[in-house]
């Protein structure tokens, strides 16, 4: 039968709409394969092309070789502007910010063709270090609040260039979404004494039933509370309230641990496209004892409808505890292997969402 959850760490329901829910492959949406070559010409972020983006701010590059991993630029199409002073103008109701920030984009790699999911871990790696560097740099600006790390994946999660890339934006105010979660957890804080992350985190420990991926440094799962199928949230084991704050052995974690989530759902659900945002505290808040950053991987396998914009709350056709099942079996070493058989074993996925 379906029942509402609570997120905890927002107090939103979600239905969980147990007699809609569907299958694995009911959730597939049908595409041609993308079939990308190794470089475009066409593309301003290919090698050789550097000059068609504005100066790059950061550039990894391999050891002991000029050739570029992974370049931070400038968005030639930015949706703010760095050279503006932020100044606040308050008219009785109304309330306007200038135009300030700064909006980079990090191309992931030189290589055209080669989307995260199928990455070596030491290039996903490599990008963790170029956004780690580029937080802890614009965090020095006292004009900053906060800064939002996220990844588009495909047309239905807003990319508008195939070769593979993530953004930062960074802002003079804080977002309502992000202050919400905060005031969340000081009071969790507050009540017992405890980071509500950690808590649940060592909850999800001992349930098993919504673990996908754990390691030393991470922990991969589907939240009780998830709002579309397969939302999947990575967690640190290591109480940190900000991303820059994380070491050079648990970018190493968790380059790995994402890439491996994303190549379960690349092989169990046909590539689909997904955003995946890092919910980190403002720089302001390093070092609480309450808030605890994460990384939210969205696969876009629906669309928010009348119901969801009327009231804020979600619909799920899918069981959390049975899409955490059915990643955990997907296979990746056999998927990525051509001379073996993929394996994806759904029954368990099936018997769930008939209850």
């Amino acid at each position: 039968m379906p029942e509402l959850r609570q997120n905890r760490f927002t107090k939103e329901w979600v239905i969980i709409a147990t007699e809609r829910a569907k299958r694995p492959k009911d959730m597939v949406v049908l595409r041609a394969p993308r079939s990308l070559p190794s470089f475009d010409p066409r593309c301003p972020f290919c090698p050789g092309n550097e000059k068609s983006t504005p100066p790059e701010v950061l550039r990894v590059t391999a050891p002991n070789d000029s050739r570029w991993l992974v370049r931070v630029v400038p968005n030639k199409f930015a949706a703010l502007q760095p050279e503006l002073t932020p100044r606040r103008v308050v008219e009785r109701s109304h309330r306007t910010v200038n135009g300030f920030g700064v909006h980079e984009v990090v191309i992931e790699t030189s290589d055209h063709s080669q989307i995260t999911p199928l990455m070596p871990d030491s290039q996903v790696a490599s990008v963790f270090r170029a956004l780690k560097a580029r937080c802890t740099d614009l965090s020095l600006d006292s004009r900053i609040a906060n800064i939002i790390i996220f990844k588009n994946h495909g047309v239905d999660a807003g990319t508008s260039l195939e070769h593979p890339h993530s953004q930062l934006i960074a802002t003079p105010v804080i977002s309502s979404q992000v202050r919400s979660r905060l005031h969340e957890a000081l009071r969790h804080y507050d009540d017992f004494g405890e980071c509500m992350f950690c808590s649940a985190v060592e909850e999800e420990l001992q349930d098993k039933s919504r673990l996908v991926v754990v390691t030393d440094r991470f922990v991969a799962l589907e939240p009780f509370a998830s709002f579309t199928p397969f939302c999947t949230h990575i967690y640190p084991r290591r109480h940190m309230a900000n991303f820059a704050d994380i070491s050079g052995e648990e970018i190493t974690d968790l380059a790995r641990v994402l890439r491996l989530v994303l190549a379960k759902l690349y092989y169990g659900l046909h590539d689909p496209d997904f955003n995946f945002t890092i919910r980190s505290a403002p720089a302001e808040c390093a070092g609480v004892k309450y808030y605890h950053w994460y990384l939210s991987i969205i696969p876009r396998l629906t669309r928010v409808a009348g119901f969801e914009l009327g009231s804020g709350m979600y619909i799920n056709t899918v069981l959390p505890e049975a899409a955490a099942e059915f990643l955990r079996e997907v296979d990746v070493e056999s998927a990525a292997a051509p001379d073996k058989p993929q394996l994806v074993t759904a029954a368990a996925f099936e018997s769930g969402s008939r209850g």
